[in-house]
């Protein structure tokens, strides 16, 4: 499904009560990679009801058959009230989207500082505690060990992307970029971050003895990053205001 078909379905499922369909994330940022990356979309509608969701089955079916994720679904008043709970997803969007549909509504929103710091490490700590158990489950299989990196890297560099941020605001919005770039504030070697990448979107299988180690380094880099997000939010004033 062609995000054309998608945008045509999209208008019989809502009507008038369609108000933007926004494009984000990697096809936006620049770093969209075909046949690995796929198209992430904000839609914002008047309702989101049970009728609504019924008509949008049949072409979300088909757009996540064609490799791309479930869009993100908003009404226009949730969306304008979810800074204080997404900060970091709205952020990335204001900084790489294209809008296919309607008015931008991402523009105008504020972050909180204080709520990004909050969700950055809520989510770093809970992706490294899921990293581990899902490590576990792999007992040992080298070629699970491979696919479960592969799956999390980019969650993980977007995680990074919006650390780079409490040390320059000025962070770009392609992943690789920033990896490179917080690794000047954060001492970190970003080689296995490299490498996990170059397994992702090259889909090659390196030797078997090889995942171990490149697992080994992948997480202590992951560790140290953590750590040093930690400590620098426990440097700040409690009451500091960044806008």
């Amino acid at each position: 499904m062609t995000t054309e078909q998608l945008l045509t379905a999209l208008h019989e499922a809502f009507g008038p009560g369609l108000k933007s369909v926004v494009l984000f994330c990697s096809a936006a940022a620049g770093d969209f990679v075909e046949g690995v990356s796929g198209q992430d979309l904000l839609i914002v509608a008047d309702k989101l009801g049970a009728a609504q969701l019924a008509a949008l089955c049949g072409p979300l079916a088909r757009w996540r058959q064609a490799g791309n994720p479930q869009p993100q679904l908003f009404t226009a008043i949730e969306l304008a009230s979810s800074a204080d709970v997404f900060p970091i997803e709205l952020t990335d969007m204001q900084q790489s989207r294209r809008m296919l549909f309607g008015a931008d509504p991402i523009a105008e929103i504020k972050i909180d500082m204080n709520y990004f710091r909050l969700q950055l490490e809520r989510e770093l700590k809970t992706r490294l505690l899921l990293l581990r158990k899902n490590y576990l489950a792999c007992g040992g299989r080298t070629a699970d060990i491979m696919r479960l990196m592969a799956a999390s890297v980019s969650t993980f560099l977007v995680l990074f992307r919006a650390a780079l941020r409490l040390y320059d605001e000025s962070a770009p919005p392609q992943k690789a970029q920033a990896l490179e770039k917080l690794a000047q504030h954060v001492q970190f070697d970003p080689q296995p971050f490299r490498s996990v990448l170059e397994l992702k979107h090259n889909k090659q299988t390196p030797v078997t003895g090889q995942i171990e180690s490149l697992f080994t380094q992948y997480l202590e880099t992951i560790e140290r990053v953590v750590l040093a997000v930690d400590q620098h939010l426990r440097s700040l004033p409690s009451q500091r205001e960044t806008t």
